[in-house]
């Protein structure tokens, strides 16, 4: 309806004319549009190898690969996609107005046994046809995967899903789970359902960039070891997908920092039998 640019017509003067209001044309402008996809796919694989990029150095870095784009275009998509620059800074992600922010409750603190603690994050899913949402949660002693969700939006639901369905394969209650400042994760149906099933709440601390550093190493994984290998157009056959590559990493995959171990088998060494859905 608001074209930019239009000729003569000014965007202020198309939405004077059209009786919109311009502060919610902007808002709207933020969202990923077709036209965003194959660009934002690329900045998403570049933001796995590059966490330290900004929307400066992101712009610097497609523009040495021939992709002329201008800076605010490159803000609106990374915030479309929730990435942001991993540095040391006061705050890694802002809560919405109005939402409490917990203690970090993980500091100096030597997490030494499964369901100890656990970390939920957030990640973006490019597909043939649109984009989804991908939250995991991880228990922080293991490394393994103890729930995941996939939605096509960011809201806190598809996060709160994936929390009691993770009690429910596990069976267990951890006593701390950690996430950052993010609007998902600090708002009143996230914390209320951690409340519920007795769980202590905590958050990122200032400066503490690094405190989800396993679930970060966990989407470059995912990422490269599947999503950039596949092509699926629906969120079920990515679901599908996601489902056979989880089980393979918390059965399959030995880590290093485990002592060659897989995740499951640090997680739940006396269970053999396979990982699956609860029904």
């Amino acid at each position: 309806m608001v074209e930019r640019p239009c000729g003569a017509l000014s965007v202020r003067r198309q939405c004077g004319l059209l009786g919109i209001n311009r502060n919610r044309l902007e808002a709207r402008e933020k969202a990923l549009r077709e036209r965003d996809l194959p660009l934002a796919r690329r900045i998403d694989a570049i933001h796995l190898d590059y966490p330290e990029f900004g929307t400066r150095r992101m712009r610097l870095w497609l523009a040495r690969e021939g992709i002329r784009i201008g800076r605010g275009r490159v803000r609106r998509i990374m915030e479309a996609m929730g990435l942001k620059a991993v540095y040391r800074r006061p705050r890694t992600s802002q809560p919405a107005p109005g939402h409490k922010v917990y203690s970090y409750l993980l500091r100096d603190r030597k997490v030494e046994r499964p369901d100890e603690a656990w970390c939920a994050d957030i990640t973006y899913i490019p597909m043939e046809r649109g984009f989804a949402f991908l939250v995991a949660i991880m228990d922080w002693r293991s490394r393994a995967v103890v729930g995941w969700e996939l939605s096509n939006t960011m809201e806190s639901d598809f996060c709160v899903r994936a929390f009691w369905r993770a009690l429910t394969r596990t069976a267990v209650v951890p006593q701390i789970l950690n996430t950052d400042q993010g609007s998902q994760f600090t708002s009143q149906a996230w914390t209320r359902a951690l409340e519920s099933a007795g769980v202590q709440i905590s958050m990122d601390g200032k400066g503490r960039w690094v405190d989800n550093v396993f679930v970060e190493r966990l989407w470059r994984s995912v990422k490269h070891e599947g999503v950039y290998l596949w092509s699926y157009e629906s969120l079920h056959d990515l679901e599908r997908a996601l489902e056979n590559w989880f089980e393979r990493y918390n059965r399959w995959k030995p880590h290093s920092a485990l002592g060659g171990k897989t995740p499951w088998e640090v997680y739940r060494p006396q269970d053999s039998a396979p990982w699956k859905e609860a029904a």
